[in-house]
């Protein structure tokens, strides 16, 4: 029989605190335990369990979604919640990309307070009507 972790042994090989594993265990992303005089104990498999939760967390997901992709049990589960992922770190870059560029272009700007530049008064007039940064610096720089 495999030697099972106590939550500190846990925690000692993956690093993460021992509220955190009692944090994702009460969130469903970690299965829970068997307890051995109402101590945690687990299997060796659990390493490798944190090790993926770290992951998941590293690309972006969230300890929902994590839990979610955790109990997907067929390829379409976790295959959509990565669609989905993929989707919204492409609407994250093209919005920190306009960010970039907008900054850029305020850095650049020859008015001594960039408040008084008229293409960041129409980039600020086109947000208000509600145009993404993007679209409002677009127009700003387009009229």
């Amino acid at each position: 029989m495999p030697q099972h972790l106590t939550i500190g042994e846990l925690a000692a090989r993956t690093g993460v605190a021992t509220s955190a594993l009692r944090y994702w265990e009460e969130l469903g992303v970690l299965p829970a335990p068997t307890r051995v005089s109402g101590r945690r104990r687990y299997p060796p498999s659990a390493v490798e369990q944190v090790g993926l939760v770290l992951l998941l967390r590293g690309v972006g997901c969230t300890l929902q979604e994590i839990a979610a992709f955790t109990s997907a049990r067929t390829s379409d589960g976790w295959r959509e919640l990565y669609q989905r992922k993929l989707t919204e770190l492409d609407r994250r870059i093209a919005q920190a990309q306009a960010a970039r560029t907008a900054i850029e272009h305020g850095l650049a700007c020859s008015h001594e307070r960039i408040t008084d530049c008229p293409r960041f008064a129409g980039g600020i007039t086109a947000l208000l009507e509600g145009a993404t940064l993007g679209e409002a610096h677009e127009r700003a720089h387009t009229t």
